[in-house]
């Protein structure tokens, strides 16, 4: 018997039930036709748009919580890679025959995690049972008890559900301080860098803790010039954090005593193959000095430095990196490079979260990284900081740790 030849478009069209493809930016990527249908929307209105933009929350009901649920699920489930299951939802939707007129609807969705080679999430399918009828049909004509009934006896079992999540949240309270605590030992604010003003800035992934495997580090060096670090241990959490704050403080050792970047970064991965979750990690380090207006640096398969000129040409620093820690078998001696500034040049340091999307290519994100450097070049460096998350990040927070230096040469 011949294997049949699969068109997965139609049956993901021809679907029994409402079912949408999201991003995990939350962009609409694909809606089936009972989804279509049922919503009152074409395909055309829906794909390529922000779920929310689509569907806004009905400005009519102050009560209305419909938007904040359906965001939080959603995020939970790019954030944990789990499916996630809401209670029954009240979300009225504009009649698209009747702009200003809004429809009641009950809904019973489903959030299901995509997940590509990565293993991070690439879609979420976004599946709702549309319960409006049901209710209503609990109702005779001009009577509405029951359906009133079923309706309260539904948000009953929501509330329960809500009841418990506020549990859950409080016996995590006590986790969560000790991650702030953490998080305050091992990620300073930056020291004293003389007449020369730095910024850092820290951005744990959504639904994570206030701890992630991000890093940044400035350490003196002899003659009194500086060195600044960036590092990215795989995964999130307390884990990942504990592995970070080993790795952290034997680079700032290690480029007290050695030569270079290079020699400091060799170090660091001889150590890396004795801790137990750095293997893989990413880490750039630089050594600024100051009478030469030079920068010596090397990478250990992390995205490159960004040095802004003070005539707003922007270079990445990408002459000198390598593969991660602990990456290869034997032990090799790793790269570096050396580039001058002139004096207001600016520095910035950063992990992947802030240029990465999955949906886009690393040089993408360069770019707009770029961009956003040249049109804030005037900035003192706290501002600057504020404008590359502003501009860089997703509005309802990023997938990934995020860390960031930012320091006026």
């Amino acid at each position: 018997m011949r294997k049949p030849q699969i068109d997965y478009t139609a049956v993901f069209r021809a679907l029994p039930g409402m079912v949408a493809l999201l991003t995990p930016d939350l962009v609409y990527a694909d809606a089936n036709d009972d989804f279509v249908r049922l919503a009152g929307r074409t395909r055309e209105q829906l794909v390529g748009r922000y779920i929310f933009d689509v569907f806004p929350e009905n400005p009519n009901d102050p009560a209305a919580a419909g938007r904040h649920e359906t965001e939080t699920s959603m995020l939970r489930t790019v954030a944990t890679g789990e499916r996630d299951t809401m209670a029954l939802l009240r979300y009225d939707i504009e009649d698209p025959d009747r702009p200003g007129h809004w429809q009641e609807h009950f809904w019973s969705p489903v959030n299901a995690p995509v997940l590509g080679p990565d293993g991070q999430v690439e879609l979420i399918v976004h599946r709702v049972e549309e319960v409006t009828e049901l209710i209503r049909a609990f109702g005779g004509p001009g009577d509405d008890s029951r359906a009133r009934v079923l309706e309260a006896e539904l948000y009953t079992r929501a509330r329960e559900l809500q009841e418990v999540n506020e549990r859950l949240r409080r016996a995590h309270a006590h986790e969560r301080e000790v991650a702030l605590a953490l998080q305050a030992a091992m990620l300073p604010a930056p020291g004293p860098t003389g007449e020369h003003a730095a910024a850092v800035r820290y951005r744990p992934a959504i639904g994570a803790l206030n701890v992630c495997g991000d890093w940044y580090d400035l350490a003196d060096l002899p003659g009194g010039n500086l060195a600044v670090a960036v590092g990215d241990v795989v995964g999130h959490g307390l884990a990942a954090a504990c592995v970070m704050g080993q790795l952290r403080s034997a680079l700032s050792a290690a480029c007290r005593v050695a030569d270079g970047p290079a020699q400091a970064l060799e170090a660091l991965g001889l150590y890396a193959r004795s801790v137990e979750g750095a293997e893989s990690t990413t880490v750039v380090s630089t050594f600024i000095d100051w009478a030469e207006r030079t920068v010596t640096y090397s990478s250990a398969g992390h995205p490159p430095p960004a040095l802004l000129h003070p005539d707003g040409t922007v270079r990445f620093l990408d002459e000198a990196t390598d593969p991660p820690l602990a990456a290869r078998p034997e032990h090799l001696a790793r790269p570096q490079a050396r580039t001058s500034f002139t004096e207001g040049a600016t520095l910035v340091l950063y992990t992947d979260g802030l240029v990465e999307r999955r949906t886009e290519d690393i040089y993408t994100g360069l770019d707009r990284l770029a961009d956003s450097l040249v049109r804030h070049r005037k900035d003192d460096p706290e501002q600057l900081a504020d404008a590359l998350l502003a501009d860089l990040l997703p509005a309802t927070g990023n997938t990934d740790d995020t860390a960031l230096i930012v320091i006026r040469l």
